[in-house]
């Protein structure tokens, strides 16, 4: 695995939108630093979001399916569909990922949530006490690069919709951070249908400076398995983070 590879899951059905434009600033941002960057793009692909029994070559119980046991035997005998088999191996290369997606409904699009379910597997990414900062992807960094329709003022505390990392929290912390990636602060990008070009542009360009500063970017606070026992109760003095 080479820390030098950059892996982008983009999720948007219009190449010519302004989250499509978002995900060439990174590519361009990426490989002007000498990152060697692939892409998912999951409507191009028509990436299918949906967990099925036929996600499996072979199944350890073909009766009954838990889809996560089903996983790590995928896993162990080779198994798994060539679909997500060709993202998982695209993911473990890299030592970056990066999703690019506009938020629906406080959440990401179906198709991303979908890749995420069938993609992120059991006993590689995460499993018994390999979580947070014991996960599978330990020692890589993620980061989630997102539009919206909402006005800044409209998150943050106190403000109408909370805070935006409380929003995103399935997200940062439930998935990508669950399985041990050191989860960068996030690019917003507000208010994105109702402005015009010369914001849009202001915005790339601020898209351009933070993929250029990517080292220097804030890591967000997760839970560390040193604050908890072996059944995750807190220890007595410590916090979640």
């Amino acid at each position: 695995m080479s820390q030098r590879i950059a892996h982008i899951v983009y999720a948007h059905f219009e190449q010519k939108s302004f989250v499509g434009a978002m995900r060439d600033t990174v590519v361009a941002g990426l490989r002007e630093q000498g990152w060697k960057v692939t892409c998912s793009d999951l409507y191009a692909q028509r990436f299918n979001p949906v967990a099925h029994p036929d996600d499996f070559v072979e199944r350890r119980n073909p009766d009954y399916l838990v889809y996560s046991l089903e996983q790590r035997h995928a896993v162990e005998h080779e198994a798994l569909a060539p679909d997500i088999a060709a993202e998982v191996e695209s993911v473990k290369d890299a030592g970056l990922l990066v999703f690019v997606f506009p938020v629906f409904w406080f959440s990401v699009p179906a198709i991303l949530k979908g890749w995420i379910d069938r993609v992120f597997l059991s006993g590689v990414f995460y499993g018994g006490r390999r979580v947070y900062d014991r996960g599978g992807m330990v020692g890589k960094r993620a980061l989630v690069v997102t539009s919206l329709g909402g006005r800044s003022h409209m998150f943050g505390e106190g403000a109408i919709h909370g805070e935006i990392g409380t929003m995103l929290r399935h997200l940062l912390q439930g998935s990508l951070a669950y399985v041990g990636y050191d989860v960068l602060e996030p690019f917003i990008a507000y208010h994105v249908p109702y402005i015009g070009a010369t914001e849009r542009k202001e915005l790339l360009r601020d898209l351009q400076k933070a993929i250029s500063t990517l080292d220097s970017r804030q890591v967000l606070s997760m839970p560390s398995l040193n604050n908890f026992d072996d059944e995750f109760r807190p220890l007595v003095g410590r916090g979640a983070v």
